[in-house]
């Protein structure tokens, strides 16, 4: 299980990479290695405003669909059409490949977040 640096991630098994007041959503590679194979992904339309804890959109792969809960409150400003094209990206590179890009309504809930060694420890 891949888990990077500089991000910050969920107990849903969502990473967030912080630039200025944008933040990417992606799911971590423990997420796509779990789901298996994704063949299909819903992603919300920009200028949606997702509080933390809601659902963000859906993947799914030849054995289940998960849900994928935004980890942070802000409004959409812009979905990665690549995905929506082709969810198998998410299997070939979780963390390069994410899913959505928010404008963050609040920085304080990043606190909420794990670190790299927390969520490595979550995992295990």
């Amino acid at each position: 299980m891949k888990v990077l640096e500089g991000l910050y991630y969920s107990k849903n098994h969502e990473w967030v990479k912080v630039e200025g007041d944008k933040a990417y959503v992606g799911i971590t590679d423990y997420a796509q290695h779990s789901l298996g194979d994704i063949v299909y992904a819903e992603l919300p339309d920009v200028d949606t405003f997702l509080n933390a804890g809601d659902t963000l959109g859906t993947v799914e792969s030849v054995k289940a669909a998960s849900d994928v809960y935004c980890p942070i409150s802000g409004k959409v400003v812009e979905v990665n059409q690549s995905v929506a094209d082709d969810p198998s990206l998410l299997n070939s590179n979780p963390y390069e490949n994410w899913m959505i890009c928010i404008e963050m309504n609040d920085k304080g809930e990043l606190d909420q977040l794990m670190s790299p060694e927390e969520y490595s420890d979550f995992c295990n």
